[in-house]
């Protein structure tokens, strides 16, 4: 079983049912939410998942779990990570703003 696991959403009545909420907990994962009113708490993930939608697995359609993880693994290790700029880093690429901190 996985651990240390954070699932984020909003407070769609789906995520705040019992059912899900029973779900998260039998597999042993964290549940993140945004709080009332307050759309900034989770900035960050949302900007991430909206990343990964819009320029990953928007209108994908994957054969297999398999398919579907290896374009996630691709998406974050091949592009997100090495190639795409991220403002916050000063436009450089997480893994080129951490080899500029080591030097």
């Amino acid at each position: 079983m996985q651990r240390d696991v954070i699932v984020h959403s909003d407070l769609g009545s789906q995520y705040y049912s019992h059912a899900y909420q029973r779900l998260l907990k039998k597999h042993g994962l964290v549940c993140s939410m945004s709080k009332k009113g307050d759309c900034y708490d989770n900035a960050a993930m949302e900007s991430w998942n909206h990343s990964l939608k819009v320029e990953s697995i928007h209108e994908e359609h994957f054969a297999t779990r398999a398919e579907a993880i290896a374009a996630v693994f691709e998406y974050i290790d091949i592009y997100y990570n090495r190639k795409h700029l991220h403002s916050f880093l000063g436009y450089l690429s997480p893994v080129a703003f951490e080899a500029q901190k080591v030097a």
